[in-house]
């Protein structure tokens, strides 16, 4: 069964294509033609991106730079992102809208959570922007946060090169095992690279599942129809 509304979540890093830096636009193309054909199939859909490709807080912080400020950086390479995939379905005639989470309104909207809603229901893709607006969460957390805030059925978790999630690193361990099914409890004690664990215990505690896959062309598309590739996080209902 297709979804009816979900929240994808991109890396920074997903849009760089095989550059070391930025933003790639065949590859944010690609991306955004996949978004589009999952709107066209009537599932309702909202993006958080990540920054990666431009900023990491996390690694200024470790260099010396003041952690809040580091962050606030960041969420500002989130904006970079929001946009370039905002111009890239526009371009293929999506009707978009791009709220950030902290103010910039002479590019994005304000995030509301109302506004929001009301955007998905008149067939508009929503980009979430500039994380939580908080130092100290990640895009991870944003993402979670956003998918009970605006009541989506999952999160899709599209990740570079690697099928899902394992029990390892797969890059560098070569006998890193596949799992197609986890419990975000399971991912959270054996510390797997799902989400960082503030995002899991939120899915956890409310029953939302995510689904890890690859970023390959026809992936995004697959996964919100119901189809089952890469591995799922989810909690049963008894637990």
């Amino acid at each position: 069964m297709p979804f009816r509304r979900v929240i994808l979540k991109l890396s920074g890093e997903s849009l760089m294509g095989d550059r070391g830096y930025g933003v790639d636009p065949k590859t944010v193309t690609a991306v955004a033609r996949e978004v589009v054909a999952v709107r066209k199939a009537g599932t309702e859909l909202a993006i958080v991106v990540g920054g990666g490709n431009f900023y990491r807080g996390m690694a200024a912080a470790a260099e010396g730079m003041e952690r809040a400020t580091a962050d606030y950086a960041g969420m500002l390479a989130t904006l970079l992102n929001a946009l370039a995939l905002q111009d890239a379905l526009e371009k293929l005639g999506a009707q978009t809208r791009v709220q950030s989470a902290i103010a910039v309104s002479e590019v994005a909207e304000p995030y509301i959570r109302r506004r929001a809603m009301r955007h998905l229901e008149k067939d508009r893709v929503v980009i979430f922007a500039a994380g939580t607006g908080n130092p100290f969460f990640t895009t991870d957390t944003a993402a979670a946060l956003r998918a009970l805030e605006i009541g989506a059925e999952a999160i899709l978790m599209a990740k570079n090169g690697v099928q899902g999630v394992y029990d390892g690193d797969p890059r560098t361990d070569a006998s890193a095992q596949f799992l197609p099914e986890i419990t975000h409890l399971e991912a959270i004690e054996r510390g797997l690279k799902v989400m960082d664990t503030t995002a899991l215990s939120l899915c956890m505690d409310n029953r939302v599942p995510i689904h890890v896959f690859e970023l390959a062309e026809g992936n995004i598309v697959r996964v919100a129809s119901g189809e089952r590739i890469g591995t799922i996080v989810a909690t049963p209902e008894e637990a």
